[in-house]
């Protein structure tokens, strides 16, 4: 594997990954409230790749994900349904898991819930309040006294060395931008009592018929959304650590306000680099529960259809990319796939190493998964034109290397 280079959101350019022994990378995970649809499979199957072409350079890969199981979606949706959102919550964890094997995503070392981690999360909220970068809103409009929100312009003063966070040095946005992304995504700019309209929640106090737990001086509550992440990935990873990922509606505010409260916490960056994953919509339209047009993993695979085709159609796009899901996508990967377990049979002798040279290269240059998938194409087409027996050594090495580095199983 050549040296790889990735596109870091907050440089706005690509940058080449260090090569030492060890790599990590920190990916956010679900909120189990509802079934996996194409934007989750494509984000964890690009962070897929990178962990494979790591580990194809010889790396050693830590790599830790979340599991958001508690939170505003996943309680709105259990009261909806009237299901234990406990269940609701393990049940789309299991569903999530088993779509991801099915994809051939490699599991994370560490897979994390919020809940669990609620001992380790409480202690750096107080943190927080006693160095004066977070702090307590008093309840209004039927709100209890007390929950707790980060101060996001006394964090940006907290140091100035060069690598110091401030809001926007993630994402680059204006304050304008922010503002409208902060209230689409889960933020609250117009709570009463709040110091900025951008300051984000660290520690919600309980409230009737929610599910909370004891948060030592801050009152039983439960933990907010960016604060979790942060925490279990200063837990499990280096600091800093190499890359954090996920897809481009993470940018802001959740990695933007991770990194802040990181720095906060431990004077250092949360991550060396930030990548980020397309969007994937249907047929030119966004997805959206709302909508009722989500793609799901796990209807496409009860209707028969073979995983290793799913992920390809995702593999014809750029990582970075924002695409549609289509039939005729679905249909041309279902036919390239066939093409490439065809060729097999007939692997030209000495053909292989070229071939892996080339997706090799491919995926070291920004993880351009469609050269790579390009690659194996041509050297289907020719395998299969020349209709000659296979070559044993060759042969192996193709299917060994597809399912390494592109993670399809031939």
């Amino acid at each position: 594997m050549p040296a790889i280079r990735l596109f870091d959101t907050a440089a706005g350019r690509e940058v080449v990954l260090e090569s030492g022994p060890r790599a990590s990378m920190y990916v956010c995970g679900i909120t189990p409230y509802d079934a996996t649809h194409m934007g989750h499979a494509a984000s964890y199957v690009a962070f897929d790749l990178l962990n494979r072409a790591w580990r194809d350079a010889g790396q050693d890969v830590s790599y830790v994900q979340n599991v958001t199981d508690v939170d505003d979606p996943l309680l709105e949706r259990a009261t909806a349904t009237n299901v234990d959102w406990q269940e609701l919550a393990q049940s789309q964890i299991e569903l999530f898991q088993t779509d991801m094997e099915a994809l051939n995503v490699l599991s994370p070392d560490h897979y994390v819930g919020a809940v669990e981690s609620i001992d380790l999360i409480v202690p750096e909220v107080e943190r927080l309040v006693s160095q004066g970068l977070a702090y307590r809103v008093p309840g209004t409009n039927g709100e209890p006294d007390g929950d707790v929100y980060y101060d996001v312009e006394a964090a940006g003063k907290q140091s100035v060395a060069p690598d110091a966070w401030s809001l926007g040095s993630i994402s680059g946005l204006s304050e304008s931008e922010m503002l409208e992304l902060f209230a689409e995504r889960g933020g609250d700019p117009g709570r009463a009592g709040k110091r900025q309209a951008l300051d984000p929640l660290l520690w919600r106090v309980a409230r009737d018929g929610e599910p909370h737990w004891p948060g030592g001086s801050l009152g039983d509550g439960r933990p907010g959304w960016h604060i979790e992440c942060t925490v279990i990935a200063q837990k499990y990873l280096p600091a800093p650590f190499t890359v954090q990922g996920g897809g481009s509606d993470l940018i802001f505010p959740h990695h933007e306000m991770g990194a802040g409260h990181a720095y906060s916490l431990a004077g250092v960056p949360l991550a060396k680099h930030y990548a980020h994953a397309g969007m994937v919509g249907l047929d030119g339209e966004k997805m959206s529960k709302s909508k009722g047009n989500l793609v799901l993993v796990s209807r496409l695979r009860a209707a028969g259809e073979d995983p290793a085709a799913i992920r390809l159609a995702i593999l014809a796009h750029h990582y970075r990319s924002d695409w549609s899901w289509t039939d005729e996508g679905f249909a041309a990967a279902k036919a390239d796939l066939a093409s490439w377990r065809r060729a097999l049979d007939h692997a030209p002798e000495s053909s292989a190493a070229p071939l892996l040279d080339e997706m090799r290269a491919a995926l070291a240059a920004d993880l351009d998964a469609p050269a790579a998938v390009a690659a194996v194409s041509r050297w289907a087409r020719r395998a299969n034109d020349g209709g000659t027996p296979a070559s044993a050594a060759d042969q192996a090495l193709v299917r060994d290397a597809v399912d390494a580095l592109l993670g399809i199983r031939l």
